[in-house]
Order: structure tokens, then sequence, then C-alpha cells
């Protein structure tokens, strides 16, 4: 299987969408988004989505996802196959993340060009267990590392067993590209994962 990693652009967004309305969480996963939240204040939240009712919430949070992808505060990286987006990884600056997040994670660290992190992926179904959150997560390594980076972070979830639906990545996909545990879990039963670029 050949897999193409791109980084996401206004010009990809129709290839954006496209993979979150057609082929992510259509194996009944719990989740619902655009991945759009974790760049989200509180207060964007709430004039986001409180005065939206529940049929009207994808489309306000497409609508979101919108304004970040035109505006760049949205960044990461698509994987395709034959043309085809099936996968993607939300990855950026951790100095792009809100200081005052909607999301209960603390991705936010205030030094730009520092720390790259890595807070989520969501691969079809089909797709799961062939190599493209593998390639998706060597893509953003190679990319923070030409890029000046000191190091790319992440935070998964520790968990006793696979979780199909796991969105912040499991703890081996890290260890197998040379992630090492920075901090034990904490909140949330995260662990922070930290590989260095030299």
């Amino acid at each position: 299987m050949n897999i193409t990693i791109k980084p996401l652009i206004p010009e990809l967004s129709d290839d954006y969408f496209d993979f979150f309305e057609n082929r992510a969480f259509t194996d009944n996963s719990p989740f619902r988004c655009y991945c759009q939240e974790f760049q989200m204040t509180t207060e964007q939240r709430k004039a986001a989505y409180d005065n939206v009712d529940g049929i009207d919430i994808g489309r306000a949070a497409r609508k979101v996802a919108e304004w970040q992808i035109a505006t760049g505060v949205l960044q990461g990286y698509l994987a395709y196959v034959d043309d085809i987006s099936v996968g993607w990884c939300n990855a950026n600056d951790r100095a792009n993340y809100p200081a005052e997040p909607a999301y209960d994670v603390p991705f936010y660290a205030p030094v730009e060009n520092r720390e790259k992190a890595v807070v989520c992926f969501e691969i079809a179904p089909e797709y799961r267990g062939k190599g493209v959150a593998t390639a998706l997560l060597n893509r953003v390594i190679a990319d923070a590392k030409a890029e000046g980076y000191l190091a790319v972070v992440s935070f998964p979830v520790v968990r006793s067993g696979r979780y199909e639906w796991d969105t912040p990545g499991p703890i081996r996909l890290y260890e197998k590209v040379g992630f090492e545990k920075a901090a034990e879990a904490e909140q949330n039963e995260r662990v922070t994962m930290r590989k260095e670029l030299k």
C-alpha cells in the first residue's frame, strides 16, 4: 500500500472534509468532530456552540474548522491512499494551542518553534493497523526536525489494552519511533511522551 502524506493547507480543505464526512468515524466511533476543538478557547467554544441545537452542532463544528483551516489555526497532516484521504493527524507548534483551552489537556507551551505537539489521529477503519498513523507521525517528526524544532511531544492515554478509538494514539505507536516518557500520567490518565530532535 502506497501512503502519501501531505500537510494540511487551505487548498486541501475539500480532501479534509471529504475524509471527515465520508470515511472517519464510520465504525460507530463515539467521536464525531472535525478536530477543531483542540484549537479553541473556552470562550470561542461557547460562542460557537452555546446557541446551537443538536441538529446543527455538526454544521457549527464544520464552520469553525473551515475558519481554522483558512487561517492556519488548524494544522496537521492528511494521509492518502490512491489519492483518497484516509487519515489525519493534528500536529502544531505548542505555542499555537490556546493557553486557556476549551479542551482539558494542556497542549500549550509559550515558546514558539521549540516543541511540536501531536494531539490527535483519526484513521479510516479499513486502513487501521496498516501503518498509516506511523507514516503520519514520521512525517511530523521529519518536518519538525527540518523546521528546527527541539522536540516532538504527545499526550497518549494510558490503557491496559488495545482501544479502537484511541485518538491520541497508543503509547506503543510513539515508542516505536523513539519517543520516551517525559512525564507520568497525571491529568486524564495521559502520559507525556517526547522525542528529542538532534
